[in-house]
């Protein structure tokens, strides 16, 4: 037998797995769907996989120690973005888990009762039926449905409301503290208070972090919770066209965070052209230069901000174009693959347009993660340029002589400035 002949011996018995007799009689064109989706697109997919896991294990493994000193550049802060989060937030975080993970049986029910209501309401024809002992005609038995269905989309929106107001709460109350962290150590610095990038640091790259320290768990809980209910039903309806849901997924692994990479690579320059922006201003106002030197080296400065901040709109927009284009694919692999489904009798009509409207749901909490991974790097880069910032100044003397005294007074924050809601 030739590895040709094992290969489609292979694509057989993986077919046969999934409930689908795939053999002689099966139209030419489906043949290449089902090599697609259960033989070459979860093989990259493992691939993919294995090699994010491996980078990952190697990043780990070759990391240098950091020294212990720059663990106090803000004191109250820790060296890691996620450590910090965690330190002041850790019960809120708890508190927001529990609510995305009420809400995942929630929208399970917004994905079910409409092929029920297809299948069961409109194309059956046993009626009437009986519902917890009562006899229900076919259209009280629609009404009922229906009724089911947006008292399930009402409740799915009414925890997402109160999460996301849960979230603003949180990310305002630890900006403020972020920020009073940050203002402590630069009023305490000698040579830092005379710094003016301390505006900018406090004013706009501080505002990013806050919103991230709301979604730091929350995010990846609900929106991956979300994409695996999504998956998990559309797999129950029929398994090949929940793998053919997972087929352009490598693809936006492998070329999305390369993309972003440049993106974080350009914000880290355009954080500071700001400062330096801002540095040049405030040297202006000391020295009081005059209007043509001063206006030159403004005019100079804007440009290159300008320059980078277009870079980045061409990468971030392309990035959002792909995504958006391989999102779209999906959906033609449902219409053709899944409409000769319901022509064999495979599945039924109902099953898919659940799975055609449960695929529009899958492609948000996919970008969802996507703009995730793109902010924790975003943020991730913030944060580290703030707490360096103060690398190069050391606090004072009588600052490190009490340094386990204000330690606990960070840790215990007076409760007019500081109190926890």
């Amino acid at each position: 037998m030739s590895l040709m002949d094992r290969y489609h011996v292979l694509v057989h018995d993986v077919s046969a797995l999934f409930g689908y007799d795939y053999n002689d009689t099966t139209p030419d064109w489906v043949h290449p769907f089902i090599h697609l989706i259960l033989v070459l697109a979860p093989g990259l997919l493992i691939g993919v996989a294995l090699y994010l896991v491996l980078r990952g294990i190697l990043r780990l493994w070759s990391r240098p120690a950091k020294p212990v000193a720059r663990m106090n550049h803000v004191r109250g802060l820790d060296a890691g973005l996620f450590s910090s989060v965690l330190r002041y937030t850790r019960r809120q975080q708890a508190q927001m888990i529990m609510l995305s993970l009420l809400a995942l049986p929630i929208l399970y029910l917004t994905l079910e009762l409409p092929k029920q209501i297809v299948n069961n309401a409109l194309e059956s024809a046993t009626f009437p039926v009986e519902v917890l002992g009562q006899s229900l005609d076919q259209v009280i038995f629609l009404l009922l449905l229906c009724g089911l269905y947006l008292l399930s989309i009402s409740l799915n929106g009414l925890i997402k409301y109160t999460l996301n107001v849960f979230k603003g709460y949180m990310a305002e109350r630890f900006l403020r503290r972020f920020r009073l962290l940050i203002y402590r150590r630069w009023r305490s610095d000698a040579e830092a208070s005379e710094q003016s990038e301390i505006v900018p640091i406090l004013a706009q790259e501080v505002e990013p972090i806050g919103g991230f320290a709301a979604e730091v768990l929350t995010l990846p809980v609900l929106q991956g919770g979300t994409l695996f209910t999504i998956l998990l039903f559309m797999f129950i309806q029929d398994p090949i066209l929940g793998a053919a849901a997972l087929t352009v997924l490598p693809i936006q692994l492998i070329l999305l965070p390369k993309l972003q990479r440049r993106v974080n690579t350009l914000s880290r320059i355009r954080i500071k052209e700001v400062r330096d922006l801002g540095r040049q201003l405030s040297e202006q106002l000391r020295e009081r230069q005059g209007a043509s030197s001063g206006l030159s080296a403004a005019g100079a400065s804007f440009k290159a901000l300008e320059q980078v901040r277009r870079r980045i709109f061409r990468l971030k927009f392309f990035i959002k174009a792909l995504n958006n284009f391989l999102t779209a694919l999906t959906p033609f692999l449902f219409y053709s693959l899944g409409g000769y489904f319901v022509i064999e009798g495979r599945i039924t009509l109902g099953a898919l347009v659940a799975v055609l409207a449960a695929h529009k749901d899958f492609s948000a909490p996919l970008k969802e993660l996507f703009r995730y991974y793109q902010a924790l790097e975003d943020t991730r880069i913030r944060y580290q340029e703030i707490t360096t910032f103060f690398a190069g100044t050391p606090p004072r003397m009588e600052e490190q002589q009490s340094a386990g005294v204000h330690r606990l007074a960070i840790r215990r924050p007076p409760e007019h400035a500081l109190s926890q809601t």
